[in-house]
């Protein structure tokens, strides 16, 4: 089934012509403890209504602790008990409301609830909404290993309102610029060149929304095509063999870092790596690398770090056998899937990425 995804000024409209449309006995929301602050106060006026509409009944609230580190076993061990206590059935709706660690994790807890039921992802992030709410990937952390446990499960329908991006800090916003990044590689020189160009330091909703719309497309067109990554959706891990690597090596270091920056430093290794196999071009790569500097910074690390880095590349599920798998560019718009590496080659693209990174 593929996801309906729906851009919207008016997201209690929304959520309230989808909840009518899916027949269910019970509704529950999940938030985490930052977005029922941020975000619940946009929904009050839906909730109320749809309360008032179904004889008073309640719509139960879920609570998670914000933060990829409750992306756990435990949080979702947390959903299930707070389901079945409150009488959820087969027939149940849940609506996850948040980022990706919310969407990932109340999708797979849908999903697997007396073996699935339906649910809504509400984007408020920008990285929830170009990355994770779409494409029907779900999921949690095994310890600090990222996504481990999870399972293909689309959503009846993604909601994407701009408005809760008005919450987000400056890194959050960055955080999600990275994936569609990631997508403008993947897509055009045009539209790469529009991302590159764009002023992240002063974005506004109105000049930002057709970006994002044209970035969920990219990434909707890639998953219609291949929803279980036999092939072509592959392309979308460009920069997360190593983007996971550094996320999970900052989490043991106890200097965690968001997602997105992870994936912009990712992409700047992968794209080195596509220019030593594939012949990426050196001038497109030192322009991307510049745009991750300039906005992003540098993750800092030595030559002593690379081999825990590449312990946790052996982790990646894109993974066969004993070789570490690659998502490569040979040029923009053309992605070469399935390249590997030994731990040399990855070593000299981490000496390559601290000199153009300036470290």
């Amino acid at each position: 089934m593929e996801q309906q995804v729906v851009f919207t000024n008016n997201i209690c409209q929304a959520i309230e012509d989808f909840t009518n449309r899916i027949n269910h006995d019970r509704l529950f929301i999940l938030f985490d403890t930052s977005t029922i602050r941020l975000c619940m106060p946009l929904l009050v006026p839906f909730l109320n209504k749809y309360e008032s509409a179904h004889g008073g009944q309640k719509v139960h609230q879920i609570i998670i602790e914000a933060t990829d580190n409750a992306k756990t076993v435990e949080s979702l061990t947390e959903v299930w008990t707070e389901l079945s206590t409150h009488g959820a059935t087969r027939h149940s709706l849940l609506i996850n409301v948040g980022g990706g660690m919310v969407t990932d994790l109340g999708g797979f807890a849908a999903a697997t609830f007396k073996r699935g039921i339906r649910f809504i992802n509400v984007a408020t992030t920008l990285l929830g909404a170009v990355d994770a709410a779409v494409g029907g990937k779900t999921g949690v952390n095994l310890g600090n290993l990222k996504n481990e446990v999870g399972s293909f499960a689309p959503a009846d329908a993604v909601l994407i309102s701009t408005a809760f991006f008005e919450t987000l800090d400056h890194d959050n916003l960055l955080s999600g610029y990275a994936e569609m990044l990631k997508h403008g590689i993947l897509s055009s020189k045009q539209h790469l060149s529009d991302l590159l160009q764009y002023d992240v330091q002063h974005w506004t909703s109105d000049s930002l929304l057709p970006l994002l719309e044209y970035s969920v497309n990219v990434k909707r067109n890639v998953v219609r095509q291949d929803p279980y990554e036999q092939g072509l959706r592959k392309a979308l891990n460009l920069g997360h063999t190593f983007g996971h690597a550094f996320e999970t090596w900052c989490m043991q270091n106890r200097c965690p870092v968001l997602h997105g920056f992870a994936v912009a430093w990712g992409l700047v290794c992968e794209l080195i790596m596509s220019h030593q196999q594939v012949g990426f071009s050196s001038e497109m790569m030192y322009e991307i690398a510049r745009f991750v500097r300039d906005n992003y910074g540098p993750l800092h690390f030595t030559c002593d770090d690379y081999d825990a880095l590449f312990e946790l590349m052996k982790h990646d599920k894109k993974n066969e056998g004993d070789e570490i798998n690659f998502t490569l560019m040979s040029e923009i718009g053309t992605p070469a899937l399935n390249h590997s590496a030994d731990k040399e080659q990855i070593g000299v693209v981490l000496d390559i990425y601290r000199d153009l990174m300036g470290i």
